[in-house]
């Protein structure tokens, strides 16, 4: 039985929808905002503000979810059903957890094989976001960021970018590659070797949101991986 092909005018509005939720338009829109009202990137001392990330992620998260949402209502699609399927939250919430586990061990691997294989992608003594928490304020401050930015908006942001691709521009395979390595490329900031690292944790929480069919499991993952790093940086500043 042949799939009949998708309009091509369908397929570009698809693609728009992709690029708009890729991070990139808003976090540009919001950090041009900022900059208008007198929020700056860095401190006086040259380092990155932990107040200027916090406000960028947050309103960030809120622009980029309400345009996923805008998105599935406009196609006549169910939030739900996209993001959560049929399976029950509460069983996802528990596969969730121990599949942070995991994360932690695909990225402390990817990270030793860089450094072994290319070491010249080692590129950052330290990962900048570290001189960001000074004590248990910043850490809590920041661990709302991780979680909220991090877990929910990102395993949204991705369930989306997978489902589109899955129905209008070439498959779940060709999406997880492509919002895998884009992933990578986004955390250049914390090194080259992390972003290697953080593109194979957008292929393992993407594989994750297509076998299941919910963004649960990978978001509880996603989360309890950055609050642990998030508490490494802690204890690593004391």
């Amino acid at each position: 039985m042949e799939v009949e092909p998708k309009p091509l005018i369908a397929r570009i509005v698809a693609f728009f929808e992709v690029l708009l939720c890729s991070d990139y338009p808003t976090q540009l829109a919001v950090g041009a905002t900022l900059a208008a009202f007198g929020v700056r990137p860095m401190t006086a001392g040259g380092a990155l503000s932990l107040h200027y990330v916090v406000a960028l992620s947050l309103i960030d998260t809120a622009m980029l979810l309400a345009l996923i949402v805008l998105f599935l209502r406009a196609h006549g699609e169910r939030v739900s059903d996209v993001l959560l399927g049929a399976r029950p939250a509460l069983r996802e919430v528990e596969i969730g957890l121990p599949l942070t586990l995991g994360a932690l061990v695909l990225a402390v691997a990817v990270v030793a094989l860089v450094r072994i294989a290319v070491p010249s992608l080692h590129n950052l003594p330290k990962n900048p976001l570290q001189d960001l928490i000074h004590g248990p304020r910043d850490f809590l401050l920041f661990g709302v960021v991780v979680v909220v930015a991090g877990g929910v908006r990102e395993e949204i942001q991705r369930a989306f970018i997978l489902h589109r691709f899955e129905v209008w521009l070439g498959g779940p395979v060709v999406g997880l590659v492509i919002s895998s390595v884009a992933f990578g490329l986004g955390h250049r900031l914390q090194g080259n070797d992390v972003a290697v690292a953080t593109g194979a944790l957008g292929l393992y929480w993407g594989w994750i949101y297509l076998r299941r069919r919910s963004c649960v499991a990978p978001m509880v993952s996603h989360a309890g991986f950055n609050l642990v790093e998030l508490l490494q940086f802690l204890l690593a500043g004391r």
